[in-house]
């Protein structure tokens, strides 16, 4: 979730004109117009803050430390305040002090569906992966923007977005909603995410903290991991995504971290976060992760949907414990201070929301379609078999519901356009989960969009259902077209990587019939390919939105020239994964709640194992070769990167477009060597656009972070040689560049 409907400073523009160049830095926070990042306008509303609880009754001081689901669920469910919106959760305010109601929505791809209670659609952007494979945080920041604003048009002033949590097993049901593997990129892109929603005067959350690595057994899987690869992986992407985005709430996770719940873990919540990185905003816990009343003294401030939980802790109890104990009492002090910070910094007092307001879907959805142009990854492209040429006659479409739409993630982020989902396909069974887990199609249509340009070609669509007809059709084309699907949820992962329900023998069998099949693959993460070297070509498009099919269309027929990078790698086994199966996936029965069979039930997801070397990173530590690697990507032209200096603090180079053709592409700046040990790390990327014949300098900042490595309590670059080195993607690296580093512990 956010959980859930349950039971029925740093571097942004860096580069010039065409060149976004990004790397997290070591730096004051921006000051720049619209920034939120902390400032004057962050102590004006400490300040604000501390002025209001002084003002605020006994009875008042439990009253933003707890809300609902404003929806009939839950054992016992509560009374619905008059000004609720269905949506996630509700939070009542203080009406006599002029503190607003917080009315919270899901989630980071756009204004969820909540069943269509709200008789409403919104914007729905592409999956987390579709939005990271674009590489372009300001792209990503005008996507959170429009999605803020389409949140604030229906009256909420929360958006439970900003998902950050690092991809640790390809087979996670909630991939699809993140960012991808790097901390770098992860962080970078969540913060402008973050950003973008909150300049609509609302607040967003980044979440889920921490280590929240898969959906079997989500409420007690126990992720267990030092604090050196904690801090130098999955916390790093945390810390640098609050750092740009400002955010004013950050939500724990289901999951527990070495031992305790996430949502209790006095190390997770008072030490990294609140101590380490000064965060001054407030921690929400997700939707029925809240263990108890002790929650409250780990460092948890808000709970969320408090009717999912055993008890409504930090209502009555929690008054009762400030009633008769100093301490407790200034802990519910500094709950409500940090509610009303995140409530004071971004204006939800002086710019309130109600419903109703104007939404221009045109012009959102433009944004939609430019982020999924962006974000398709062109995987594969044998004898120029894209862009679709004129002389392609006849094209036979096959399988993943084309003649309909594009398929969609689903769970608390579900989103879905104005009208509904174009077709929606139950789970089944008699769980009370089954009319909200279902594989919806947005209303976007690939058949549609190919036939709107193929021109006076004949299009041909078959299902795909049976492999005799699809192949007939196929061996009568000139291009056979087959759209595949990997449906992924909240609360379930998936077995394995492969293709569902035949359709990598659909493929195999089509590729056979015809040479010239092109692959279109909308996917929630990566997926095994056994029919690869038969076909032509091969597009990754993820989910892709609101207007995914004309995005599809706009690259086949080169409208668009890709320019979509992996921001995961794409395992060739998975014998290659840290674990060869998702833990727990073999003794627990499916279930969206993620709750222990029993309450004996212990259940261990070992990352030490990886530690801070996750995907790309695992595959140099290992010696493994992937199916794709991290941060491939092809492009109708050519490009090249040349002249990299440095010093280990910044990076210059020059980006050459050697085709024929205007395009972009995303220059990657690795580290390669590590005190003169092998240590594959991102440091620095530019996304760069480039007219044919052009070139664009690029300088890029590096964190020294990303340089280091955390022991005994703080970061630390060991003295001796570091080398860099740029690349086309994680394993296709040009000349290394070694600087000597002087030993530094900050």
């Amino acid at each position: 979730m956010t959980g859930t409907m349950m039971k029925a400073g740093l571097a942004f523009l860096l580069g010039t004109a065409a060149a976004t160049t990004v790397a997290a830095r070591d730096q004051a926070p921006s000051t720049e117009p619209g920034s939120t990042a902390p400032g004057r306008a962050g102590e004006d509303a400490q300040r604000r803050a501390d002025a209001t609880l002084r003002q605020m009754t006994q009875d008042e001081r439990t009253v933003l430390t707890h809300g609902i689901m404003p929806l009939p669920v839950g054992a016992t469910p509560p009374p619905i305040p008059a000004d609720a919106i269905p949506g996630a959760g509700y939070v009542g305010g203080v009406a006599r002090l002029g503190i607003p109601a917080l009315k919270e929505t899901d989630a980071s791809l756009g204004v969820a569906y909540v069943f269509g209670l709200r008789r409403d659609g919104a914007t729905a952007l592409p999956s987390g992966l579709a939005m990271a494979s674009t590489w372009n945080p300001a792209l990503i920041e005008q996507g959170g923007a429009m999605i803020g604003a389409e949140a604030r048009a229906k009256g909420f002033n929360v958006m439970l977005a900003g998902g950050v949590n690092l991809m640790r097993d390809p087979r996670n049901g909630r991939n699809f909603e993140y960012f991808g593997e790097d901390p770098l990129l992860s962080g970078t892109l969540a913060g402008h995410a973050i950003r973008g929603i909150q300049s609509n005067h609302i607040i967003a959350t980044i979440k889920h903290f921490a280590l929240n690595g898969q959906e079997t057994g989500r409420k007690f899987v126990d992720s267990r991991i030092s604090e050196g690869a904690a801090r130098e992986s999955d916390l790093l992407a945390f810390q640098l995504g609050i750092e740009i985005g400002n955010p004013g709430s950050v939500m724990c996770a289901y999951n527990k971290v070495n031992g305790d719940p996430a949502c209790s873990s006095n190390w997770l919540l008072n030490t990294v976060l609140k101590r380490d990185w000064g965060y001054k905003g407030f921690v929400m816990s997700d939707w029925g992760a809240v263990p108890d009343l002790q929650a409250a003294m780990n460092g948890l401030d808000q709970q969320s949907g408090g009717q999912l939980d055993k008890a409504m802790f930090f209502d009555r109890p929690l008054a009762d414990a400030a009633a008769g104990k100093p301490a407790w009492a200034a802990r519910r002090d500094d709950m409500n201070r940090r509610v009303l910070w995140a409530i004071y910094d971004n204006g939800l007092d002086k710019f309130p929301v109600s419903p109703g307001g104007k939404i221009d879907f045109d012009a959102h959805g433009r944004i939609a379609q430019d982020t999924a142009e962006q974000g398709i990854v062109l995987l594969r492209n044998e004898r120029g078999a894209l862009p679709l040429a004129a002389s392609a006659k006849r094209i036979a479409v096959i399988g993943g519901y084309a003649d309909t739409g594009v398929v969609s993630g689903a769970g608390s982020s579900q989103v879905q356009g104005q009208g509904g989902p174009a077709v929606s396909i139950p789970l089944g069974g008699g769980s009370g989960f089954a009319a909200f887990i279902q594989e919806a199609y947005h209303r976007s249509v690939p058949l549609k969009a190919i036939k709107a340009q193929a021109g006076d070609a004949t299009v041909t669509y078959r299902n795909g259902r049976y492999i005799s007809e699809a192949v007939t059709q196929a061996k009568q084309a000139d291009v056979a077209i087959v759209f595949a699907t990997q449906w992924s949820t909240e609360g379930f992962d998936q077995p394995d990587l492969t293709l569902p329900n035949g359709q990598d023998a659909l493929i195999a069998a089509v590729a056979d019939a015809n040479p010239n099949t092109i692959v279109v693959l909308e996917t929630g993460g990566p997926v095994l390919m056994p029919w690869l070297g038969k076909t032509a070509a091969v597009v990754e498009a993820w989910y892709p939105g609101a207007r995914g099919a004309e995005a599809i269309a706009n690259v086949l027929y080169g409208k668009t020239n890709p320019s979509g990078r992996l921001p995961i790698t794409f395992p060739a086994a998975e014998k290659q994964l840290p674990r060869e199966k998702v833990d727990g996936f073999d003794v627990l029965e499916p279930d969206f709640t993620g709750n222990p069979p029993h309450a004996d039930m212990v259940l261990v997801a070992n990352y030490d194992i990886e530690g801070s070397d996750l995907g790309y990173r695992w595959f140099a530590r290992k010696g493994e070769k992937p199916l794709f690697p991290f941060g491939h990507g092809l492009s109708y032209t050519a490009f090249a990167t040349s002249g990299l200096k440095t010093d280990g603090a910044t990076a210059t180079f020059t980006v050459t477009n050697t085709g024929k053709r205007a395009g972009a592409t995303v220059a990657q700046l690795y580290m390669v060597t590590q005190a003169g040990a092998p240590r594959q790390r991102l440091v620095g990327y530019a996304r760069v656009d480039l007219a044919a014949g052009a070139s664009q300098p690029v300088t890029v900042a590096i964190d020294p972070r990303l340089l280091a490595d955390w022991k005994n309590g703080a970061w630390s670059i060991a003295g001796g040689d570091y080398g860099f080195a740029l690349g086309e993607n994680a394993d296709a690296l040009g000349p290394v560049v070694t600087v000597r580093m002087k030993a530094r512990r900050w």
